[in-house]
Formats: C-alpha cells, sequence, structure tokens
C-alpha cells in the first residue's frame, strides 16, 4: 500500500510563492508517475502537474505554465511543486497522486491509484 502526505500549503498574498511536497511511503512507489492536481471550492478537481517516476518528464496545465514547477528529490522520494507568481484563482486543497500502471505521468484523474489527503493553499488578492 502507498501513502502520500502532503504538505507546504498556507496563506499567502498574490504574486507570492509558496512550495508543495509529497512525501511516499510503500513499497515501489518511487517508481510510480506522479502528479498534482487541485480542487476549488464548487468546482471539480483538476489537473495541475505530473512528472514521471525518474524525473525526466513533466507535464503542465495550461494554468500553470511558466508558474509552476513539479521537480523530484530522488534520495528523499519526495516530489515538489513550487508555485510561483500566484492568483487568488489558485486557491485551492492541492493533492498528490502516484500512478502505479505508469512511468510518466498524464493529467486524466482516473489514472491515478493513490491520493494524499489535501493541502489548502489560499491566496489573498
Amino acid at each position: 500500500q502507498v501513502q502520500l502526505v502532503e504538505s507546504g500549503g498556507g496563506l499567502v498574498q498574490a504574486g507570492g510563492s509558496l512550495r508543495l511536497s509529497c512525501a511516499a511511503s510503500g513499497r515501489a512507489c518511487s517508481t510510480y508517475a506522479r502528479g498534482w492536481f487541485r480542487q476549488a471550492p464548487g468546482k471539480e478537481r483538476e489537473f495541475v502537474a505530473a512528472i514521471s517516476w525518474n524525473g525526466g518528464n513533466t507535464y503542465y496545465a495550461d494554468s500553470g505554465k511558466d508558474r509552476f514547477t513539479i521537480s523530484r528529490d530522488k534520495a528523499k522520494n519526495l516530489r515538489y511543486l513550487q508555485m510561483n507568481s500566484l492568483k487568488p484563482e489558485d486557491t485551492a486543497v492541492y493533492y498528490c497522486a502516484a500512478d502505479r500502471q505508469r512511468h510518466i505521468g498524464r493529467p486524466f484523474e482516473y489514472e491515478y491509484d493513490y491520493w494524499g489527503q489535501g493541502t489548502q493553499v489560499t491566496v489573498s488578492s
């Protein structure tokens, strides 16, 4: 069983930055593709970014291109989402997810098998 735990959320002013972290435990999880998704109040959960198991491929939603960066720390088995130039519309609960069947992360929520509990990001105007 894989467990994912997000951290790093909080309250930030528009234009500020946050770095989210996703820690994973469980056998073989280091070979799984990982993704970040978010869900704003009253909206469906949406894709933010994904990274392949080895960090060689990344994929971003248009909403985060040029502002967000997904990365990995191999030694610590962590995945990060660096978010810069934050906007009020980025306010949401951010979830880390793992896809055990694919090595390259894709933007499809249904392909992910494991999910964290989420971390709240609030951007004030």
